[in-house]
């Protein structure tokens, strides 16, 4: 065993490591192959022209140059030789891009801390931060009355602090359920702060001075930001001041927000023993740097309370802050990152029966391309999020208000989750983030895992889906993935109609539940059977905790302490979030049936939106197909858009037929042609711009960067489509967005005009024929120049394969440069024009119109201007 450790070599060289030469294992190969040389491996990727290992699939990983590497795989050596490596012309390119994403990076960890900064001076401080300081007059007598009435058992102790200062998110966002006594155990730290207030009031501390969060001197960023100022051209050294304060901030911010957290990390995680662990992640510079922050904020909490102990205020103070900010830091990685990846993964985990997968088919696709794989679930999991809250507001505008408590209302003005992020304590937060996963895991079980275990004991050959092509060309999943989620699923849903019938479904299902269960008073109020001026006054019509009945201006009780007034000032001009309702007998009982009942629907929803679109697609593909297999992708978006258009004929005609027959021949004639224009108008848009442009990506892009010259490309039309589909869609999302141009006024013009008043001649003339004629150009020009004029030149067979591969991104990269020039060149054109005539214009003289020579002429003035 230990001949063989000692016997390790390089696979390319089969040379053992030195310690100026040493061996790296950089793959999942094992064995004879495992070890290389840095030298050797370089040298071979330039000659394969890959990126990865390929035996094993796997990537390689390098660690980047200059500042970033001499702080995180640097030693005390690259710190001395940082000057030399910073003049480097090494990896140049690679070193630019990664530190433009280091600079965005900053920048925006910047804008955050500004904006949180914000937040804590507008939204005020937590309690547990403010305690030191004495309560406001008013307060303090406010609440000693509220203590005097006996208000012990309220939601909130007795604060010492104003109503109005309290996180409005934070007594919104939980509201407590009908016949369920308040949390009184959520902050049972609160009464001990306040007993201390006012000892820790001491004015010698400077605690008035810990009350200024005034605002950063922002004078010179008020300034208007001239090309004068940015280049430094206007005599003043601002522009050397911008370059001192950028590369300071970036190294600062580097520091304190990477390096110093990613090293107690791994310091961490290597004295625990859980470093073999992490490497086997492939994510151990991002779960490290998350430890390291884990470990500070635990830190920061330590550090403030012994300064508290001690009665350092400024200390406490500050210590207090930084953990707010590393909270918040954590708070809003786990939001957005952690939890749509766990829904991510556990819809994949729970659909794997549905594509007659294993998890150890997810395992190996994890290995091979772990970015990737984690990014694709991250982006489901948003999709689901997402979807999952559009229908929670819908269920809103039908149900009365109060029926979903236990849900934050995302429209709701007072909501603020940054709010509640730097008020509410960690444990409010976990047990959320509990709640959640448990509740978002239930809905996708019963939804999703439970739907394919009866299709596939009730339809044996319906599943599993196809998600192989029927020919040879390699579609690739993620197109069609972006396709359906970016273009079939918003197309659908952002129709008026389709969220029309949707909520017409959910009323129409929540009348017939509620007259069936006799909870309709509960599920949709009362305001159908009464007066809206009159409430119902009966026993069962108690709201829960912290609302109160539709009045104005409600003004609570004096034994009603500080929280019904809080409740009070924010529902003032707001909508109430309760209504009262009449509770009928064996009230829990029927509510358990409406939970059961409402599970059952969902699962027939489900079982007929897995089954009904892509049974439909698959018969209408199969008349010109025939039995050869087509990807699901396709069958689901064809059988969705056939019922869709199915349903919508069903509902116009209804909608018709009151009207006579003749206006039913006429509108049907009308619909007819609108159809035929529509198709022309989608075979252009939405088929052969898409073909062009995904082709001229593909040339452009794709095929210089993962071709060799030794090799021939293929070129696949169906993914090349799907992807010119999404690349459209972006451009003209950044066109609308952009300045005013003719490619934006026809776009918007087309979009004011609508399917109904489709301008057939108008979208061929002015949009069609421009941008297919300049896609044909750029795809044929170049490809008559590589093929027809590079021939005739006489130039050798290598020198016309290298012109034909590689003048497609060297026209695009001269188009872009000379663009880029045009636009340099105007500007100090402006420049120019601007300096010149602030220096030296000393009077204008007025021009008149000709009309006749259709041009303007100077004529002088009687009195020129003097020198």
């Amino acid at each position: 065993m230990d001949t063989a450790e000692e016997a390790d070599i390089c696979r390319v060289c089969r040379s053992e490591g030195t310690p100026d030469k040493p061996l790296y294992h950089p793959c999942v190969c094992t064995g004879s192959i495992k070890f290389i040389h840095q030298e050797c491996l370089v040298q071979w990727l330039k000659h394969s022209r890959k990126e990865y290992c390929e035996l094993c699939k796997h990537r390689f990983a390098f660690t980047p140059s200059r500042i970033y590497k001499c702080l995180f795989t640097g030693s005390v050596s690259s710190l001395l030789t940082l000057p030399l490596d910073m003049l480097s012309t090494e990896n140049l390119l690679a070193d630019c891009l990664q530190g433009c994403f280091v600079v965005t990076c900053t920048l925006c960890a910047f804008i955050s801390l500004v904006w949180l900064r914000e937040q804590i001076v507008h939204g005020g401080a937590p309690q547990w931060l403010e305690q030191h300081q004495p309560p406001p007059p008013n307060a303090a007598g406010q609440a000693n009355e509220a203590q005097g009435a006996g208000q012990g058992a309220a939601d909130e102790p007795p604060a010492a602090q104003p109503a109005p200062a309290d996180p409005p998110a934070q007594n919104e966002a939980e509201p407590e359920p009908p016949d369920v006594p308040p949390d009184q155990g959520d902050d049972p730290e609160l009464e001990e702060e306040e007993g201390a207030a006012a000892e820790d009031a001491d004015p010698n501390n400077g605690a008035q001075d810990d009350m200024n969060w005034n605002a950063l001197e922002w004078d010179r960023a008020a300034e208007e930001l001239t090309w004068e100022r940015m280049l430094g051209l206007d005599g003043s050294l601002v522009f050397l001041e911008h370059v001192f304060w950028v590369v300071s901030l970036n190294t600062l911010f580097i520091l304190v927000f990477a390096f110093c957290p990613y090293h107690i990390g791994h310091f961490s995680v290597v004295g625990l023993g859980f470093e073999e662990y992490v490497q086997a992640s492939h994510f151990e510079g991002l779960i490290t740097t998350i430890v390291g922050y884990i470990l500070l904020a635990m830190t920061l909490i330590l550090c403030h309370g012994l300064a508290a102990l001690v009665r350092f205020q400024r200390s406490r103070r500050l210590l207090g802050v930084c953990y707010i900010v590393v909270k918040v830091s954590l708070l809003v990685v786990v939001e957005i990152g952690v939890f749509p990846l766990i829904c991510g993964w556990w819809l994949d985990i729970c659909s794997l029966e549905m594509f007659d997968a294993s998890l150890k088919d997810r395992e190996l696709s994890f290995k091979s391309a772990p970015g990737t794989t984690m990014f694709l679930h991250w982006l489901v999991g948003m999709v689901y999020v997402f979807y999952f809250a559009s229908f929670i507001l819908l269920l809103r505008e039908v149900l009365r208000p109060g029926v979903l408590w236990f849900l934050r209302n995302l429209n709701d003005p007072d909501f603020n989750p940054v709010q509640e992020m730097i008020h509410l304590p960690i444990y409010r937060h976990l047990r959320r983030f509990i709640l959640s996963v448990v509740v978002f895991g239930s809905i996708v079980l019963l939804m999703l895992w439970l739907p394919i275990r009866l299709i596939k004991l009730l339809l044996p050959t319906f599943l599993p889906y196809n998600v192989m092509l029927y020919s040879d060309a390699p579609v690739s999943e993620l197109s069609l993935e972006l396709l359906l989620l970016q273009v079939v699923l918003p197309a659908l849903l952002e129709q008026g109609h389709t969220r029309q019938w949707l909520k017409g479904l959910v009323r129409a299902w929540t009348v017939s539940a509620g007259y069936l269960l006799d909870l309709h008073s509960y599920l949709l109020g009362e305001q159908e059977d009464n007066d809206a001026n009159q409430p119902v006054n009966n026993n069962n019509n108690n709201p829960p905790p912290g609302h109160h009945n539709n009045n104005n201006n409600p003004a609570p009780a004096v034994g009603e302490g500080l929280h019904a007034a809080h409740q009070a000032i924010l529902q003032q001009g707001g909508p109430v979030g309760f209504q009262p309702y009449h509770r009928p007998l064996r009230f829990p009982f029927r509510i358990v049936l409406l939970i059961a009942f409402m599970c059952i629907t969902l699962l027939v929803a489900s079982l007929v939106c897995l089954t009904l679109p892509v049974f439909t697609g698959r018969w209408l593909m199969s008349f010109w197909t025939g039995n050869s297999k087509i990807h699901e992708l396709y069958t689901a978006a064809c059988g969705l858009y056939v019922c869709w258009l199915s349903i919508r004929g069903v509902t116009v005609l209804l909608a018709w037929m009151p009207q006579g027959r003749t206006v039913i021949m006429r509108k049907v004639q009308e619909w007819t042609l609108m159809i035929l224009k529509t198709l022309v108008v989608a075979l252009l848009v939405a088929g052969v711009i898409p073909l062009l442009l995904g082709l001229l990506f593909e040339l452009v892009i794709v095929a210089p960067l993962r071709v060799p010259l030794d090799q021939t490309p293929l070129f696949y039309p169906w993914q090349d489509w799907a992807l010119g589909v999404l690349h459209a869609k972006i451009i003209a999302a950044i066109t609308l967005m952009g300045p005013q141009w003719w490619l934006k006024t026809v776009i918007e013009q087309v979009y004011a005009n609508g399917i109904r008043n489709i301008d057939l001649q108008f979208i061929i003339r002015k949009l069609a024929a421009p941008v297919i004629s300049v896609l044909l150009l750029s795809l044929c020009v170049p490809y008559v120049i590589a093929a027809g004029v590079v021939p005739g030149v006489g130039v050798t067979p290598e020198m016309e394969i290298l012109m034909q591969r590689r003048i497609y991104p060297f026209l695009l990269m001269v188009v872009s440069l000379i663009g880029i020039l045009s636009f340099q060149i105007r500007q100090f054109k402006r420049l120019y024009e601007h300096i010149k005539n602030d220096k030296y214009l000393v009077g204008q003289r007025l021009v008149n119109y000709e009309r006749k020579a259709g041009r303007a002429s100077s004529v002088p003035p009687s009195n020129p201007v003097a020198e």
